[in-house]
């Protein structure tokens, strides 16, 4: 509880404004009807058409590929996240080196050791939330690609195939959600980064997170195109 004497008023409010802004756009982003139509939204339709379209085919040899595609990005991005783990572990076993490095930068400002000891934790929590997300992620999409073999053949019953894209376009939708979530944990992590260097900056950067995140999600070229307006 000591360390709780140690933060600011200012690194206070900069930690609760990050809480706040990562919570609430994770509920704004993840928990919006369909009135708002964001990215997230939009893309779910065309999961439930991707699946649709996969029933009347024959051979399913491409659908395959392209979740090998999302299992790639995936993997890619749960592997990446281990290692700067382990790089926030390893720095944590040189604090005093880092603070004495810092020291000598103008725009860093002096700390103690337990305040660089939290803003890492800081980190690492990040990190470590992201991984379970990735790797949630990759494992749904394995149950997606298990559900493609398993996939009715053409000419079907309508009720099994309306099913059937219900339960595939809703697993779809979970991992790709999750990985969603692991990547946003990535730009909230930049923003953490910068609690190194300045609490004010780490505010500043913050909300500059959200902005970033809310024009991709609701207001990019990307969303005006495939939403087709």
């Amino acid at each position: 509880m000591g360390i709780l004497h140690e933060i600011d008023m200012i690194d206070f409010m900069a930690l609760a404004w990050f809480a706040m802004c990562w919570f609430g756009y994770g509920w704004y982003a993840d928990r919006t009807d369909g009135k708002r139509n964001g990215l997230v939204h939009v893309v779910h339709g065309y999961r439930l058409q991707w699946m649709a379209t996969m029933l009347q085919r024959d051979n399913r040899i491409m659908d395959s590929s392209l979740i090998g595609n999302l299992v790639s990005s995936v993997s890619f991005f749960a592997s990446t996240t281990i290692y700067i783990i382990a790089g926030i572990l390893a720095l944590m076993g040189t604090t005093d080196r880092v603070i004495s490095v810092a020291s000598t930068l103008s725009f860093f400002r002096p700390e103690t050791k337990s305040m660089w000891e939290l803003k890492l934790l800081l980190l690492l929590a990040i990190f470590v939330y992201a991984y379970f997300k990735f790797t949630w992620s990759l494992r749904q999409f394995n149950l997606l690609s298990i559900l493609i073999g398993g996939a009715p053949l053409p000419g079907a019953s309508e009720a099994e195939q309306q099913s059937y894209v219900r339960k595939a376009g809703q697993i779809n939708s979970f991992a790709g959600d999750d990985f969603n979530r692991g990547v946003r944990a990535y730009y909230f992590a930049l923003a953490a980064l910068t609690w190194l260097i300045q609490p004010v900056v780490f505010l500043l950067v913050t909300t500059a997170v959200v902005i970033v995140l809310y024009r991709r999600d609701y207001r990019s070229r990307t969303l005006a195109v495939v939403s087709g307006e």
